[in-house]
């Protein structure tokens, strides 16, 4: 993309392997993702960030995906910008009725609402459905001739492989008792059958978004049966361990009267008197259950219950709309805004107690699901780990025989140089030497040139082959690692120096106490090389000196030798570690170019860096650190 940024791409999905899927192949297609799991964040990444297209779920945890479709085109900034909905096979329901006319009536409307239907007319007929079809949801009436509703309940709570089915229960009575024995069996929700169908669909279609990923998407076991909350690696809390509820209402009379109820029950209630003082708690303490009164001053219940639904850490606790009134389409809007269930303060607190043990239990079932869902995932990305720390394994284990062969090849080829070509240079040298001698009268004073000149190319060869040799080895051989003192080495070899060439007189200067951990025989190579440039480069210069010092520096010291001799060009200062780079003439200063590639590599082998600095004529000074992380002032 030239260096330009990629363009956006919000993903909004509930689904954490879903946005991973979804922001792994985006960004190979060299696209940026931004993954949102609600739409809360997907509001805020549109207010802050250029995307240019959205991907949206349709069921998300506070809202759906349609209404921010429906914000997006009435926004004019993103009315323009194309968006892909996402979507699985639409949500099964089963309606278990005995009456023909109500079940078609009531498919009818389902069916209307984008769900697929299946009909039972019996409580037998409606499990052995639900065992085979595995619906999303069952619709069940309380009055059925044989297994009447709740036993149906009962039945499917009691299967390891049902538990988690969404069971809303129908019934003709208006009776309180009914509503109180279906949610004691069970049930999630109780409807009357004389409730407006919009109210039905609302109500199912808030059971269904905290169960999304239920019974049909469920993780399951060998025998096919979802696991349970006992099962091992699963940390669902029990129904018996006491639960908080918060509850908030303006209304002091009510807020005292719901909250003795409930202390009776043995929960923990906590109270608040507006929908800001509820947001304050729970930003403090977390809640298992919330009671929410929909009208009050301020910040009201419905925005509230948005708020809520939207924060991270506190949309998955179960809020329950309480008002005073029987307001339908203020309850539908609830509903849609996240709320899990409603009830009206008509009702008396049995049917709360009820309806808030409801909620309980169904928040454990969709606990167990996640956790189960969270112990796949994370033993999904143990295995993929396993897998890749395999490969890496075998990769390594490939580049190490292949690394092993190469140095055998090397060592092979250093063989064939150091016996099959320094042998004929030999023959030339010696054969050469014997004609000078013996046949060195017959020769004119051009012939004698010639062979002189031959003598002198086999012997710079050969000085040309031992010294690539020397920087062979230095990058093969193993790193024997010890405290040396780098003053006596430098003594040492300066001594062998002297001795090769007595006539001259070199000051030469170590400081003490240069103790490192390195390899002694390859940093005596390293000074050998320093050393000798320095005696060779100081020939022609009055009173030369050299120097071995080190100067303290954060990260380690700065070691460096340093001459007063011809120097060099700083112009050309990055070609002196290279092989067979000179900078001065052959006749004057003689060498291979090889001397100072071997020092570097020697060095970047102890994690070092050396660089050199001079000028023509007033000498030179070759740096050079035993770690990286020692601090370079240039």
């Amino acid at each position: 993309m030239n260096g330009a940024t990629p363009p956006s791409v919000l993903v909004v999905d509930d689904s954490l392997t879903v946005r991973m899927d979804l922001t792994e192949a985006l960004q190979a297609a060299g696209l940026q993702a931004v993954a949102c799991a609600s739409l809360g964040e997907a509001r805020e990444a549109l207010a802050t960030r250029s995307i240019a297209l959205a991907i949206l779920d349709v069921l998300l945890p506070d809202g759906d995906g349609l209404e921010l479709l429906q914000e997006i085109r009435a926004t004019p900034a993103t009315a323009s910008m194309p968006v892909l909905m996402l979507s699985t096979e639409a949500e099964s329901i089963l309606i278990i009725d005995d009456s023909l006319t109500f079940r078609h009536h009531l498919a009818g409307v389902l069916a209307g609402g984008g769900y697929r239907v299946f009909e039972a007319d019996s409580g037998e007929v409606g499990l052995q459905m639900a065992a085979d079809q595995r619906p999303s949801a069952i619709v069940v009436d309380g009055n059925l001739p044989g297994i009447d509703g709740a036993t149906v309940i009962r039945r499917i709570r009691l299967d390891v492989a049902l538990r988690g089915m969404t069971c809303l229960m129908l019934t003709a009575s208006e009776e309180r008792q009914a509503e109180l024995q279906a949610l004691d069996a069970g049930a999630d929700a109780f409807v009357s059958k004389g409730e407006d169908p919009e109210m039905v669909l609302a109500r199912l279609g808030a059971l269904l978004r905290r169960s999304a990923g239920g019974p049909r998407g469920e993780a399951r076991g060998p025998a096919g049966g979802s696991r349970g909350a006992g099962d091992a690696g699963t940390s669902v809390a029990s129904l018996l361990v006491p639960k908080r509820i918060l509850v908030v209402d303006d209304s002091p009379t009510y807020l005292h009267a719901a909250s003795a109820t409930l202390r009776e029950e043995g929960y923990d209630v906590i109270e608040a008197r507006s929908g800001e003082e509820a947001l304050d708690m729970l930003a403090a303490q977390t809640a298992d259950c919330i009671l929410m009164d929909l009208m009050m001053p301020g910040l009201g219940g419905l925005e509230a219950c948005r708020r809520i639904k939207a924060r991270d850490g506190a949309r998955e606790i179960p809020l329950v709309v309480v008002t005073a009134r029987d307001d339908r389409q203020a309850m539908i809007e609830g509903l849609a805004l996240g709320a899990d269930d409603y009830i009206t303060k008509a009702n008396d607190f049995a049917v709360l107690k009820a309806r808030v043990r409801a909620q309980l239990r169904r928040k454990q079932i969709e606990d167990e699901r996640r956790s189960i869902r969270e112990d796949l995932l994370r033993s999904e990305l143990g295995a993929a780990e396993a897998r890749a720390a395999r490969a890496l394994a075998e990769t390594r284990a490939a580049l190490s025989d292949e690394l092993a062969r190469k140095n055998q090849e090397l060592e092979a080829f250093s063989y064939s140089v150091s016996h099959d070509l320094r042998a004929p240079l030999r023959a030339i040298d010696g054969f050469s030497q014997a004609l000078l001698e013996s046949y060195g009268g017959r020769l004119d004073e051009r012939g004698q040139h010639f062979l002189t000149r031959i003598r002198a190319g086999a012997q710079r060869m050969a000085e040309l082959i031992d010294d690539l040799l020397e920087l062979s080895r230095v990058g093969r051989a193993e790193l024997r690692r010890e405290t040396i003192d780098l003053g006596e080495l430098a003594r040492a070899v300066f001594v062998e120096l002297q001795r090769q060439d007595p006539e001259r007189a070199v000051t030469f200067e170590a400081a003490a106490g240069m103790h490192v951990e390195a390899d002694a025989r390859l940093m005596r190579v390293v000074f050998e090389n320093l050393l000798g440039n320095a005696w060779k480069f100081t020939g022609r210069t009055t009173d030369p000196r050299v120097e071995l010092g080190a100067e303290p520096r954060p990260g380690g010291p700065l070691f460096f030798v340093r001459d007063n001799g011809a120097g060099f060009d700083m112009a050309y200062a990055a070609k002196l570690f290279a092989p067979f780079q000179r900078l001065h003439d052959e006749a004057q200063f003689p060498g291979t170019g090889i001397g100072l590639a071997t020092v570097a590599r020697i060095i970047d082998r102890h994690h070092g860096r050396a660089w050199a600095e001079g000028a023509v004529g007033r000498g030179a000074t070759i740096f050079f650190t035993l770690s990286r992380e020692v601090a370079i002032e240039r």
